[in-house]
């Protein structure tokens, strides 16, 4: 029997620096959110979240890609640390308006994995916007094989999100009305056809 030919790893970049190594602090004005984060945080947790920072710090920077012609941060992941930054007082005016970030150099469907990656490995991502995600992927030209790879899915859920994307655009732009209930019938009790039909049903 011939043997199968293991699959080879990718080989490890020579000098490879994670971006955790290189924080830097930025203007949390100058720092704005993607559109494609499916990740939702409900308001207890926020306001945890809100007194974590304040007890504690950040601790873990937000990852962010540098666009070097608005000379603005997009976020890739830390959206609701970002948010708290933003809509806490105390925290904003401790930390003098800086969020501390990582800068990782990847196009828009890379970003979009990355972002993807960082909520799924905490486990909270929501299907709404992860089959748009996986629609807009499809129509950027993106194969099913770089999908599973890059945003760590299988091919069923993969499926299925592009059912779920597949129902939504196939209504998109039209309208729906529930049709009115019927009345509901009353026999009438002098109509003596009627009352003959419903005897001889009832025997």
């Amino acid at each position: 029997m011939r043997k199968k030919k293991e699959q080879l790893e990718e080989p490890i970049p020579q000098n490879y620096k994670s971006p955790v190594y290189n924080v830097i602090a930025v203007p949390v004005e100058k720092v704005h959110a993607n559109d494609y984060n499916p990740n939702k945080v409900a308001p207890p947790e926020m306001k945890l979240l809100e007194l974590s920072i304040w007890e504690d710090g950040f601790t873990m920077p937000c990852v962010c890609y540098y666009d070097h012609e608005k000379d603005e941060y997009i976020l890739v992941d830390g959206f609701h640390r970002y948010s708290v930054l933003k809509k806490s007082k105390r925290i904003y005016e401790r930390e003098k308006g800086m969020l501390p970030v990582v800068i990782i150099d990847k196009d828009l469907s890379n970003r979009i994995g990355s972002t993807i990656r960082h909520n799924r490995a905490r486990g909270t991502h929501d299907v709404d916007l992860m089959s748009h995600i996986v629609s807009e992927l499809d129509k950027a030209g993106m194969s099913d094989q770089w999908i599973m790879k890059n945003i760590g899915m299988d091919r069923d859920e993969l499926l299925r999100l592009k059912q779920i994307s597949g129902l939504a655009e196939l209504f998109i732009d039209k309208n729906f009305t529930i049709p009115p209930a019927k009345p509901t019938y009353l026999p009438d009790p002098e109509n003596t056809e009627e009352n003959a039909v419903k005897s001889e049903i009832e025997k």
